[in-house]
């Protein structure tokens, strides 16, 4: 079983060991974060925090029975009730259903606890995984992503609206 957590301090050493361990199996579909994530993460994370207690960000992990992370989930809020959602499953959780619960989770949670009423998403073409994964969660493709919005690679725009899920 694995649950769905709001993003703390003390997640850190987690997220920075999921990040590590499935940095390569995640450059297979987006574009790498590169070195200097990785060598400043402590630095990333407190980011994120700030931005979180701001109100500009509401940053997820699926954490899994053993307190390892499975997942992030990443709503970048925007003034006018819209957030950019983005995603990443581990390996050894991919293929089984648990990104599109998660994503439906989190949209659940973006307007009911965040108050929002809209979300996108962007994914590569050539991701066809995340792009199911958006389907089944109810987006909706409504045009292409400019490619610096998908790592480089052409892709297209999902939304959602969260004002038909009530």
């Amino acid at each position: 079983m694995s649950e769905l957590q709001l993003l703390r301090a003390d997640h850190g050493p987690a997220v920075l060991a999921f990040e590590v361990e499935n940095r390569g199996y995640f450059r297979s579909f987006i574009s790498d974060r590169g070195d200097d994530y990785f060598e400043h993460f402590s630095d990333v994370h407190g980011r994120r925090l700030l931005e979180q207690e701001a109100g500009e960000g509401a940053y997820y992990v699926l954490v899994a029975d053993d307190d390892s992370v499975l997942g992030r989930f990443n709503l970048i809020i925007h003034d006018d009730g819209v957030a950019e959602l983005g995603y990443r499953v581990a390996a050894r959780a991919a293929g089984r259903g648990v990104a599109t619960a998660a994503v439906r989770d989190v949209c659940q949670l973006a307007a009911e606890r965040h108050g929002l009423r809209r979300l996108r998403a962007a994914t590569a073409h050539d991701n066809e995984a995340s792009q199911r994964v958006l389907l089944k969660a109810g987006f909706v493709p409504v045009g292409p992503a400019d490619p610096n919005d998908v790592g480089g690679n052409p892709g297209t725009w999902h939304e959602l609206d969260l004002t038909a899920q009530t």
